[in-house]
């Protein structure tokens, strides 16, 4: 099996949210932003591992295909996902909101 480099994204985490929701797109630290929103509070962590459990469910991808990167205490996260960018690369398009690709 061929190993597949890391493709980093950009989220910005919506902790406390009535809903989950993965959706929608904000220019943040890291450049523009896909906003994944999650009931979790940001309290020990819980709200970065309901984030990613989050965009692993949105993209289709096993949770191993998703981890924190950078920004462990902050809102604007870097993440690596190591699934090949042809399984969820157009549902992060789909997801961000951008304009036909």
């Amino acid at each position: 099996m061929a190993s597949v480099d890391a493709t980093i994204i950009a989220i910005r985490v919506k902790p406390g949210a009535r809903r989950p929701r993965v959706g929608g797109s904000r220019e943040g630290a890291h450049g523009p932003a896909l906003i994944v929103a999650v009931s979790a509070p940001a309290v020990d962590g819980r709200a970065t591992e309901a984030a990613l459990r989050a965009l692993a469910d949105a993209f289709g991808l096993r949770s191993s295909d998703v981890a924190l990167r950078a920004g462990e205490t902050s809102r604007d996260k870097l993440v690596a996902v190591t699934a090949p960018p042809e399984s969820w690369r157009a549902r992060l398009a789909d997801l961000r909101g951008d304009p036909a690709r």
